[in-house]
């Protein structure tokens, strides 16, 4: 398939669903406008440039949005401090650029290529924190016990310095012990036992979570894979150790954020899974495999039994997560108002969670920020709760419609690769059983599809064959029935 061609399958896609596929000229020269303002560095902001801070993330990746440092302490506690790109130093709230952002309200990335939430001179370079370059950030400075608690944290502005970015791949294998270490190893001092006790906070962090039900599973997406600009195949991007570790440092940064503006009587936005959408049905997979869960959801007795399985059937736990992962239901967001009741997030066994670690890929995460350097400042709230409520909301069904435009990429990629293939049949499991239709993902190539004959008495979760009987790579068809 021509690149072109998914491009503009993805414009339409994104138009057709209120999305802006592009910027208004007017926000293209207000972020230019950036590059000739110094960011304003008032009140207090400690110079934390000494310290050796590193980013983690995929090769690719040139908006990058933490850093990462810490330090051990006696008695296996340590501190971990987070530092995240001050993306609000330069981009004034009201204006183009953030009217474009709070529209879309995330990046989009789709297998034509991402449409970022802000313009490319922001986000990959000015509000980026690049290796070799002097940024400003908010820190989220932890203290973290030896049983993976985190027993105090702080918020503060500072000046950060990274000092090597890293990828996920390079690192992962390296602390696999089956590849040599990325070659910033060797130039870096004291890199290498950053890295270490980064890999050892993250275990504690995740072992603390999974103690209070954290569910522990681990599914795939699939990857275009381009050669000479065609498209050649879907691949699963698997999770790695590496991106394991990043996410548990993000979960406890993001705890900590939430936290820090209670503390502080401010409202703020959470992130929330409450109740699984189709705890029955996760109740009767387990059954499947001789287990017996409880009427009512208990996060605890899940991860035992998908913890079981996978030690039972390593090659199998991807496609279980799966079936599990949708059962569960779709996160959302909400305002949670200053004093009020804890919103919990079910799938990560936390409370009081707050989207922070993202600013520039994520607007919930740049109205957080407001909220912390607001409530820093000795300022009132930058947002009042009705506003946080109808950003929360907008916020929910924008990630929606993200997602819709990314999968109908996705399948007009996958239409493209299984172009000749008709009357084919795959292995297949149920991702979606709705009154709109009910869909499957097959696993080679990694992609989703409708069961237009066939689909009676079938459910989210059930493994089955079908046969594909119909392609349509412009509207991102891809037609099976039960074989």
């Amino acid at each position: 398939m021509n690149p072109i061609d998914l491009h503009r399958i993805a414009v339409e896609a994104m138009r057709s669903r209120g999305l802006l596929p592009s910027f208004a000229p007017q926000a293209l020269q207000e972020a230019e406008a950036a590059r000739r303002t110094a960011p304003e560095r008032n009140g207090d902001i400690r110079d934390l440039r000494h310290l050796t801070w590193f980013s983690i993330d995929n090769d690719d990746t040139q908006d990058l949005d933490q850093l990462s440092v810490a330090e051990a302490l006696p008695a296996g506690t340590a501190r971990l401090l987070v530092a995240v790109a001050d993306v609000d130093a330069m981009v004034r709230p009201g204006g183009a650029v953030d009217g474009h952002a709070g529209v879309n309200t995330t990046s989009v990335y789709t297998a034509a290529g991402v449409f970022p939430m802000l313009p490319e001179a922001l986000s990959t370079d000015l509000t980026s924190l690049h290796e070799g370059q002097e940024r400003l950030a908010l820190v989220v400075d932890m203290l973290v016990q030896a049983d993976g608690t985190v027993s105090s944290s702080d918020v503060y502005r500072a000046a950060v310095f990274n000092r090597a970015k890293l990828a996920y791949d390079g690192v992962s294998a390296w602390l696999d012990g089956v590849a040599p270490p990325p070659p910033q190893l060797a130039t870096v001092p004291g890199l290498q036992d950053q890295l270490r006790l980064h890999d050892t906070l993250a275990g504690r962090l995740r072992q603390r979570r999974q103690q209070r039900g954290a569910l522990n599973v681990r599914t795939v997406s699939a990857r275009p894979v381009f050669e000479d600009g065609r498209l050649v195949d879907l691949r699963a991007d698997e999770k790695n150790r590496a991106k394991d570790l990043i996410a548990d440092l993000m979960i406890a940064a993001n705890g900590a954020t939430a936290r820090f503006l209670a503390q502080k009587g401010f409202p703020s936005l959470r992130r929330l899974l409450q109740a699984p959408r189709r705890w029955d049905r996760i109740v009767a997979l387990a059954a499947g495999y001789g287990v017996q869960l409880s009427a009512a959801p208990d996060a605890l007795a899940l991860d035992r039994f998908l913890s079981a399985r996978r030690a039972q059937d390593p090659a199998g736990f991807a496609d279980l997560s799966l079936k599990v992962v949708k059962m569960l239901g779709s996160g959302e967001y909400a305002a949670a108002p200053a004093g009020g009741a804890s919103l919990g997030h079910f799938g990560l066994a936390v409370n009081d969670y707050a989207h922070s670690t993202a600013p520039n890929r994520r607007f919930p995460d740049l109205v957080t920020q407001r909220l912390l350097k607001a409530a820093l400042a000795g300022e009132a709230p930058p947002y009042s709760a009705e506003a946080l409520t109808a950003i929360a909301r907008h916020c929910t069904v924008q990630e929606d419609n993200a997602s819709k435009v990314e999968r109908q990429v996705l399948k007009a990629a996958a239409a493209f690769l299984l172009h000749g293939r008709i009357g084919e049949s795959f292995d297949a499991i149920v991702t979606g059983a709705l009154a709109k239709g009910t869909f499957v993902r097959i696993g080679r190539p990694l992609l989703e599809g409708r069961v237009v004959r066939g689909f009676e008495g079938l459910d989210v979760g059930d493994s089955l064959r079908v046969r594909l009987v119909a392609l349509d790579a412009a509207q991102g068809f891809i037609d099976f029935e039960r074989a």
